[in-house]
């Protein structure tokens, strides 16, 4: 769902940026370090603008107080407009509402339960499922 989404924003001009929660807090952390400096130098800002944010895989990441503080300034800057633009974010998990309340601070929890609508997608796994040759 979230790369059909995607597709259709692209088509609109619009940027987007999809990442896993792992990858993409990582990517924060060495770039806050310096240690991805030349190849990375706009990604804060970058995750902070992009018109639509996919962080896919939320609970896959281990967790430290850096990442939930990373976690927290990206969800709150884009839910309050902080960058001075129009941002919108999807959250993939299979952590229900209360494994979020649980795992993460309670200010990251609110904010995901206050501020974003919830769906829940039930069936098979389809990367499971066996591939028919054409």
């Amino acid at each position: 769902m979230s790369n059909c989404i995607a597709k259709e924003l692209l088509k609109k001009g619009k940027t987007v940026l999809y990442q896993t929660a792992p990858v993409l807090l990582e990517s924060v952390i060495d770039y806050k370090m310096g240690k991805q400096k030349n190849t990375s130098e706009n990604i804060y800002k970058s995750i902070l603008e992009t018109d639509l944010l996919i962080i896919d895989d939320l609970g896959t990441e281990s967790l430290n107080s850096m990442k939930l503080s990373e976690l927290f300034t990206i969800l709150n800057t884009r839910i309050l407009n902080l960058n001075n633009k129009i941002t919108k974010t999807i959250i993939s998990t299979n952590l229900n509402i209360k494994d979020i309340f649980k795992n993460y601070e309670e200010r990251i929890g609110s904010r995901i339960a206050g501020y974003y609508d919830i769906y829940y997608f039930f069936g098979d796994d389809l990367r499971l499922k066996p591939k028919k040759l054409p």
